[in-house]
């Protein structure tokens, strides 16, 4: 068997084509059909800080066009190399004493003493977490951020909770530095995911709770970009609860951390929309501007699928609202083309990808768009989606906008519109059958 190592085999065969390492995560990620693999995680093949699976071995084979059984071989002989120099480590409980190492004179004092630092290796390599258990929580984690954007909650945070309280007690046990920092960004990420189901079934507070925690697990991490992203929940989650102006502040901190992906145009998205509503047009503006710029800046891509992402689409469904906010009839018909382009490129996705609760919330705003036109039956026909599909779909936040636009509809400019009393009614029933369901969400983080 060959005793070069798998490092030094994946530098070899990547320098042979002149690729850098984002280059093999993307070509890994066109063959496995979604964003597994970055540039970063590349590297730490070659470093040999992880050493790849046999699931990754395969697609790698196939980026490189060679035989698995090549990668296969390179990986034995890391591990083997690994493992050389000593025997199998010995079993200490948790807490059990060391072994005691009796005091002699002279040079047999100083190889007595020799034991004991040979026997402290044996203890740092007893762990509960090693590569192929950090690969898999990755899988997990990203599997269910790309699931929540477009499945019922409640089929989610069952699974979500398991995982989470699953890497909690890991990190309570004894793991490699490394993969104590891999488990801190799961732990971030899975309490972001549980952040979000409380703040989609209206449970404010514990949404709160849980973004604490992704945020203490980021800071753990030393994550730059969970960091910005966790901040974006805390903007949300203040927006929801009226709080507009904080909601800003908090979307503008997390624009100061370094992050690469998508998280700035998310950032500034989520200022211009909480500014607008707060009554700062010009702030508003200004930041819809920048989030157009960090768009078009954006380096790297986002390390996960799904809800850690801010498509396009996502980001004119943003603008749609901000322009409504911003108020004016330019920028209610500059609204209308934000919003049709949202449902455009959403329709256009893969199921996957089709965010229902962005679909619903830009038709919610065409029909608010038409309505402040005076064109009810435009108003109707934008309310169709979302009064047609299933109650049980909708987000808390989707309830709040259509029991807000129900309410504009009684206003006394449409009191003698049969047409507007007909979708006033049609609104309110569909918010009472939508209204978050009688179940606990995830508890708070212990």
């Amino acid at each position: 068997m060959s005793d070069t190592g798998i490092g030094a085999l994946l530098v070899r065969l990547r320098a042979g084509r002149g690729w850098t390492q984002q280059r093999v995560a993307d070509e890994y990620n066109a063959l496995e059909g979604r964003a597994a693999k970055t540039g970063k995680e590349i590297g730490r093949y070659e470093r040999e800080a992880r050493i790849p699976v046999p699931y990754t071995r395969k697609y790698l084979a196939h980026v490189f066009g060679v035989d698995v059984a090549v990668l296969d071989q390179a990986a034995a002989a890391s591990k083997s190399l690994r493992s050389e120099g000593g025997s199998a480590p010995r079993s200490f409980e948790e807490g059990s004493a060391w072994p005691v190492v009796p005091l002699c004179s002279g040079l047999g004092t100083v190889s007595a003493d020799a034991v004991a630092s040979a026997d402290f290796p044996r203890f740092i390599a007893q762990r509960n977490a090693d590569e192929f258990v950090v690969e898999q929580l990755e899988a997990d984690v990203a599997r269910l951020s790309r699931a929540y954007v477009s499945h019922p909650l409640l089929e989610l945070y069952v699974e979500i909770k398991r995982l989470r309280d699953g890497v909690f007690q890991l990190l309570r046990g004894r793991q490699r530095p490394r993969q104590t920092t891999d488990l801190y960004v799961a732990a971030s990420r899975l309490c972001g995911l549980s952040a979000h189901v409380c703040l989609d079934l209206g449970d404010y507070d514990s949404a709160a709770t849980h973004a604490r925690a992704a945020r203490a697990c980021a800071e753990a991490a030393g994550h730059e970009g969970l960091l910005a992203w966790v901040r974006a929940v805390e903007s949300l989650i203040a927006y929801w609860t009226g709080r507009y102006e904080h909601a800003a502040r908090l979307a503008r901190a997390g624009r100061r951390h370094r992050a690469r992906g998508s998280v700035g145009a998310r950032l500034a998205s989520l200022e211009s929309r909480a500014l607008a509503v707060a009554g700062d047009r010009v702030g508003a503006v200004a930041a819809l501007a920048d989030a157009e710029r960090a768009r078009e800046a954006m380096s790297g891509h986002d390390e996960v699928p799904g809800v850690f992402t801010f498509p396009s689409a996502k980001q004119f469904a943003y603008a749609g609202t901000s322009h409504l906010a911003v108020g004016g009839r330019d920028h209610v018909q500059q609204a209308i083309v934000s919003a049709d382009a949202a449902i455009r490129l959403y329709r256009s996705a893969e199921d996957d990808d089709q965010s229902v609760g962005d679909l619903f919330a830009a038709h919610v705003d065409l029909a608010r768009c038409h309505l402040l036109l005076g064109d009810l039956d435009g108003t109707e026909a934008m309310l169709e989606f979302v009064l047609a599909s299933p109650p049980g779909r909708m987000s808390a936040s989707i309830v709040r906008r259509l029991t807000a636009l129900g309410r504009e509809l009684g206003e006394r400019q449409y009191g003698g519109a049969v047409q507007a009393a007909y979708l006033r009614d049609r609104l309110q029933h569909t918010a009472v059958l939508a209204a978050p369901p009688a179940t606990e969400p995830p508890e708070p983080p212990t």
